[in-house]
């Protein structure tokens, strides 16, 4: 269920400035959400106070006659929130903040290209730029509004930050969200080479290839395995996102449920708010009644189908591994040991390469523990769900230090006598 749907803009507010805060997409001070309910109140974050501990109660209404409802002064940038609401009345939730990747962009007066993965380009859309005016001041909403009134819903704000718009809250963070994980991604990439982007073609390309099963007819009922098994899948899933090795944007998980019929999670849901019952199941090569699937679903069949070994698959975004998928830098996890055995050789399979289905595609085949596709994602399969997971996070971690070493030399990897003597070790 997303949260606008069932929660006050209030509590609604309290759960997307905590998750902006504890993913460091925010400082105790800094940034502001606002929404605007059907009456035209626009419910807002509180000035100058400590956004790690916010409650609903801290949140002030300036209501649409001009009153300020609550016991704190709204936050010092209501103006420009107020001039964007006016400008676009489509508009119902505002965010802005100072993530440290959007601020980079923004101190160098550049705006990030979002067509290196799809669903950048898909979800913000075309980025506005907004000249440097005083922070608070009428003229920083007058400069901010133009650049919405132009039709932007993601807009740079020149040495500040960002500010963006959506139908709604959940709307609004998935944009922020993507938004900042699509200029980290460039960063993280620019330390090592050169990012690649997508055409055009390609990303439409992206969304035509899904191969939409057939519905079954009945509604199925879940045993007591098959929820334990859709647990597990929320858990990893929200797990991800608290850790920055998912977005609400891209995630697939998927758990072999019965021999080639699987579980797995739905499309064009925050992942950050997948609930047991919105999982889908695919039997018989049907998905179930009322549910649509991961775009991702005929990549995972087919990996089940010829991998009887794989009971779990892991498609994701995480920011360090991105940024050798977007650039085609080989990503050589002989670094450590640990970093070895569980992913051993990482290959990588250029963007388009998961579209097709036929028996020569390696991708189905190899059954690497990991495998990157360009400007896409990251693979990483595995027996219990758990396991999965841990090779995603080692494979981030290695990712990581290898764009942090890249300033300091270049990698001496382990040798291929120490890989000899791995693989004679732990992979009997």
């Amino acid at each position: 269920m997303r949260i606008h749907e069932l929660l006050h803009p209030r509590e609604q507010i309290i759960i997307i400035i905590d998750r902006i805060y504890k993913r460091g997409m925010t400082t105790t001070s800094g940034g502001n959400i606002s929404i605007k309910d059907e009456d035209g109140n626009v419910w807002i974050t509180p000035s100058a106070i400590d956004k790690g501990t916010l409650r609903a109660s801290d949140i002030v209404c300036v209501k649409l006659n001009g009153t300020i409802e609550g016991k704190h002064k709204p936050s010092s940038e209501f103006p420009f929130h107020k001039a964007i609401y006016d400008t676009r009345p489509d508009l119902k939730s505002v965010i802005h903040a100072h993530p440290p990747a959007l601020v980079s962009f923004s101190i160098v007066h550049k705006i990030p290209n979002t067509n290196v993965i799809p669903q950048a380009k898909t979800i913000c859309g075309p980025i506005g730029y907004a000249a440097y005016k005083l922070p608070g001041s009428q003229d920083l909403g007058s400069v901010i509004a133009e650049e919405f009134k132009k039709g932007f819903k993601a807009v740079i704000m020149e040495n500040h930050g960002i500010v963006l718009g959506g139908s709604d809250i959940d709307d609004a963070y998935q944009r922020f969200e993507t938004l900042e994980f699509c200029a980290s991604t460039l960063l993280y990439g620019q330390m090592l080479g050169t990012p690649n982007y997508l055409k055009n073609e390609q990303i439409e390309a992206f969304y035509n290839q899904i191969t939409e099963l057939t519905e079954t007819k009945n509604n199925p009922k879940y045993t007591s395995e098959e929820r334990e098994k859709r647990a597990k899948i929320c858990t990893i899933v929200k797990r991800a996102c608290q850790q920055g090795l998912m977005i609400s944007s891209y995630g697939t998980v998927s758990v072999r449920w019965k021999e080639n019929d699987f579980l797995i999670t739905p499309r064009d849901f925050s992942r950050w708010e997948i609930q047991l019952d919105d999982i889908v199941q695919i039997k018989n090569g049907t998905r179930e009644k009322g549910k649509y699937p991961s775009r991702a679903t005929a990549i995972h069949q087919e990996i089940y189908r010829n991998n009887p070994n794989v009971n779990s698959i892991i498609m994701t975004q995480s920011p360090y591994l991105m940024a050798f998928s977007i650039t085609g830098v080989h990503l050589d996890v002989r670094t450590i040991p640990e970093s070895w055995i569980f992913l051993q050789d990482l290959l990588a399979y250029p963007f388009g390469d998961h579209f097709t289905s036929n028996k020569e595609n390696k991708l189905w085949t190899d059954s690497k523990p990991a495998v990157l596709i360009k400007n896409d994602c990251v693979l990483i399969t595995g027996d219990e769900l758990l396991q999965t997971f841990d090779r995603l996070e080692v494979a981030e971690f290695s990712a990581k230090s290898l764009v942090m070493g890249a300033s300091l030399g270049n990698l001496k990897p382990i040798n291929n006598q120490q890989i000899k003597e791995l693989k004679d070790t732990f992979l009997r």
